[in-house]
């Protein structure tokens, strides 16, 4: 069976740069300049009223889980104090590093780097990687933040809901602090870059031994439950509305209503995720902030395709998809566009390639 070549060193990622792929002209959607430079303007309030809903949330229930422990009572406490504490943490990476939660720079710096420091990820590698995912949003061989490859690996999609990510990056952090930033990752990270990633890892790694310490010390597990270990038990809805973004789309175009998803979702989960459910929008126009995406949506929305009506619905079509592209990895899912909306093609850039997309 033929496979796509993922790696950011390999043939793929040469073949992407000399078809124009790589740093690509992305389509967008038709805004007057006055409306969007509007949803551009960053605002501290939004951001300091949800973070303190959020970090409020996470004392209230760490502490009422301490009290708790070790009776079973603190077990669902703990359930809800995972899932808030890793994917809400993962939102907040995002938008924190994307400089646009906040108006206020060092106040996304912090949220950027607590957030990073929970999710056991390098704050200097994340950060450029993720600029790589939007300047080459699933580009073979350019994408360093593409979850499922073609044919997929169903066994390992199911591990990352148990862990397997927060597992692979506490591995990476090791690795950091002693070697530092592999060739994969010196491709997108700027060399001044590398020993600032060797310092912050060095500096996690020992307050996560403090942490490991006073487990030890207690003869109790919650400490590790409370830090760090609920990347394992709580990552599940953050894989979740990972998988939704871009899983079963096309790949190598330079279209994001091809390659993203947006789904409507229950505000609970829209709190955890900041919106980020609007991820048509949000690839389109990074610099919106996450509070302007709803007003995003209603503006640009007869240019895209509608959006998945729940989670439940989107997470049917994801597993839809990764299951035929086990037999045929070139299945991909392919949205309808409104009749008003501009077309496109899809096989303009897979030519290119001599590959499907």
């Amino acid at each position: 069976m033929p496979t796509r070549d993922y790696d950011l060193l390999g043939e793929n990622s040469e073949r992407a740069v000399k078809t124009g792929l790589a740093s690509a002209a992305w389509y967008h959607t038709d805004v007057p300049t006055a409306e969007i430079k509007a949803l551009m303007v960053r605002r501290d309030g939004p951001a300091i009223r949800d973070c303190l809903i959020y970090y409020g949330a996470l004392i209230f229930l760490g502490v009422l889980a301490t009290i708790l422990w070790p009776t079973g009572w603190a077990v669902p406490v703990l359930l809800v104090y995972g899932v808030l504490y890793a994917s809400g943490a993962d939102s907040r990476w995002h938008e924190a590093g994307h400089s646009t939660a906040f108006k206020t720079r060092w106040m996304n710096d912090v949220v950027y780097q607590i957030a990073c420091f929970m999710l056991i990820r390098n704050p200097v590698i994340w950060r450029w990687s993720h600029v790589r995912h939007h300047t080459d949003t699933i580009i073979v061989g350019r994408d360093p933040e593409i979850i499922t490859m073609r044919p997929p690996d169903i066994a390992r999609v199911f591990m990352l809901f148990i862990g397997l990510d927060s597992v692979q990056s506490f591995f990476r952090m090791f690795r950091y602090a002693t070697s530092g930033p592999n060739a994969v990752e010196r491709s997108f990270t700027p060399k001044s870059q590398h020993g600032k990633v060797i310092r912050i890892a060095r500096i996690w790694m020992l307050i996560y031994a403090v942490v490991i310490g006073v487990a030890l010390w207690t003869g109790s597990i919650l400490p590790l439950l409370l830090v760090g270990g609920p990347v394992l038990y709580g990552s599940w809805h953050y894989i979740m509305t990972g998988l939704l973004q871009h899983t079963g789309l096309a790949d190598n175009v330079t279209d994001h209503r091809l390659n993203s998803r947006s789904v409507l979702m229950n505000p609970f989960s829209r709190f955890i995720y900041w919106n980020m459910n609007y991820h048509i929008e949000h690839h389109m126009f990074p610099m919106v902030p996450y509070h302007a995406l709803p007003a995003l949506h209603a503006k640009i929305g007869h240019d895209l395709p509608p959006p998945n009506s729940s989670i439940s619905e989107a997470l049917a079509e994801v597993f839809t998809a990764l299951r035929r592209q086990m037999t045929d990895p070139d299945y991909r899912i392919e949205k309808t566009l409104p009749p008003s909306a501009r077309p496109y093609r899809l096989d303009f850039h897979a030519e290119a390639l001599g590959q499907s997309s």
